[in-house]
């Protein structure tokens, strides 16, 4: 049987605000347990919400840069569920008037196929807190720990446009990065700033309407995303391959066994008992509101490799590298003004730069050299007065060295020698020392010109001016005999 993927994610994104969508409590990572929060984030009598204006800011700013309709009028509902991590026994989210609907995000898979994502909607809610469970030869001990209760959440849901693991996996990589560019998020999976949630059914080609799906929790890394969806398609095969049927249900993804594991029966929204939230009126957000924002928006990542590619002739490669992180766009953009060269600007930003950032693991905006001292690199090369091959030995010096390229170059006496009776001397030299490449020459072999520039530079520390050397390697060896 051949069988369609049909595949929609809910992702869960934590906003980068200081304090808790409902609560002053500290929204910070981390912390002793139950020490960020407040009378709110305990539910203790009387304790009343109030809605983070910060948070509603950031909410909105992710809608606009996702092409998302703003509802001028929305509210908060509870929906009604055991979380033993939420004092209130309830969460507030919001369920028939979401902030956002609409929107979507562009990808592009590696076969050169585009494609449009459609999203269904956007909400607020509120996070949970955490569990801690402990286990010994006695007795089992759960833990509860609040500091993470009320943090701030958007929840992301599309429509189920996918149809592979492999889109799902470069949707959320292009999701996480227009997150970033408009900086609602750190999207730091590994501190849960960003989790999804996988709803996956397979139906056979011929058939047009849905069969039951299966919804995989928390999955907590991209690479998580693209396994369990992968497992959990075979697994829906295999099934029908019996003649068998399943419950629609929830399950986890094993990471050691790489498997979906089952954890309950799907609810559905009646099961919440959505209501209003009581304490929290319904409220509008003026347009005007709204369009202040639209026009604060920066440059998105598909709009600045556009312009990247038209502006500046980059190959679709290099533009999408440097658009990858709105800091590494920012990055080039800085060292471009400085050089007036975008494609060896490039270069050494996707290359050098960004080959030691990934090695250490850190981000550009935490490395040792900036990218105005790049920019004067490149323009020592740009203007003759340094070769690339010494640019890399600068480069090494100024990995540890807060001195100016210009101040390197310098100090350690790397200017390129313009001096012909000097470079003629080492010409005549190496002349003389490579009979066997001059020999190859005068029998029309043109490579052979090549090693005898390589060998005059050699013996120049590379130091002697490449066109000087050509020049004066031609007029002492003459043009190339044709075979």
């Amino acid at each position: 049987m051949d069988y369609e993927v049909i595949i929609g994610l809910e992702v869960h994104c934590q906003l980068d605000t200081k304090s808790k969508i409902f609560s002053p409590a500290t929204a910070e990572f981390g912390g002793s347990p139950n020490t960020h929060i407040a009378t709110v984030c305990a539910a203790l009598p009387g304790s009343l919400p109030v809605l983070n204006e910060e948070v509603l800011e950031k909410a909105i700013i992710a809608g606009l840069a996702l092409g998302c309709q703003i509802a001028n009028f929305t509210k908060f509902d509870r929906k009604n569920y055991f979380y033993p991590d939420l004092p209130k026994g309830y969460q507030i989210s919001q369920f028939d008037k979401p902030y956002a609907t609409g929107g979507g995000v562009q990808i592009k898979l590696k076969d050169g196929t585009e494609k449009f994502i459609n999203l269904t909607r956007i909400h607020m809610e509120e996070d949970a807190g955490k569990l801690i469970h402990s286990h010994d030869s006695s007795i089992n001990r759960s833990y509860v720990d609040l500091n993470r209760a009320g943090t701030p959440l958007i929840e992301i849901v599309s429509e189920p446009d996918m149809r592979s693991s492999e889109e799902a996996y470069v949707y959320l990589n292009n999701l996480k990065s227009i997150l970033r560019y408009v900086r609602v998020s750190d999207c730091n999976m590994e501190e849960g700033s960003l989790r999804c949630d996988a709803n996956v059914s397979i139906r056979p080609r011929s058939e047009k309407e849905f069969r039951t799906r299966v919804e995989i929790k928390n999955l907590n890394s991209f690479k998580a995303v693209k396994q369990a969806i992968e497992y959990e398609i075979e697994w829906q095969k295999d099934v029908y391959s019996r003649g068998e049927t399943f419950q629609q249900m929830t399950k986890l993804w094993d990471a050691t066994l790489l498997k979906t594991i089952p954890m309950r029966t799907k609810e559905n929204s009646h099961d919440y008992r959505y209501f209003p939230e009581p304490d929290l009126p319904a409220f509008e957000i003026p347009q005007s509101k709204i369009n202040e924002i639209q026009k604060s928006l920066p440059e998105l990542p598909h709009e600045k490799k556009l312009r990247f590619i038209s502006e500046h002739k980059l190959p679709e490669y290099d533009a999408e590298v440097l658009t990858s992180e709105r800091e590494i766009s920012e990055y080039f953009e800085k060292a471009l003004s400085i050089s007036c060269d975008a494609k060896k600007t490039s270069n050494w930003v996707k290359d050098e730069v960004l080959g030691i950032v990934n090695k250490e693991n850190t981000s550009i905006d935490k490395f040792s050299v900036g990218a105005e001292r790049i920019g004067g690199l490149i323009a020592l090369i740009n203007k003759g007065e340094i070769s690339g091959k010494i640019a890399k030995t600068v480069f090494e010096d100024m990995l540890t060295s807060p001195d100016s390229p210009e101040r390197i170059v310098e100090v350690k006496g790397l200017k390129v020698v313009r001096d012909d009776k000097e470079i003629e001397r080492i010409v005549d030299s190496v002349l003389e020392k490579n009979q066997e490449s001059v020999l190859s020459y005068q029998s029309g072999k043109d490579r052979a010109l090549g090693a005898l520039v390589g060998a005059v530079m050699k013996e120049s520390k590379g130091k002697a001016d490449p066109k000087t050397v050509n020049d004066l390697l031609l007029s002492k060896l003459g043009p190339l005999p044709q075979k």
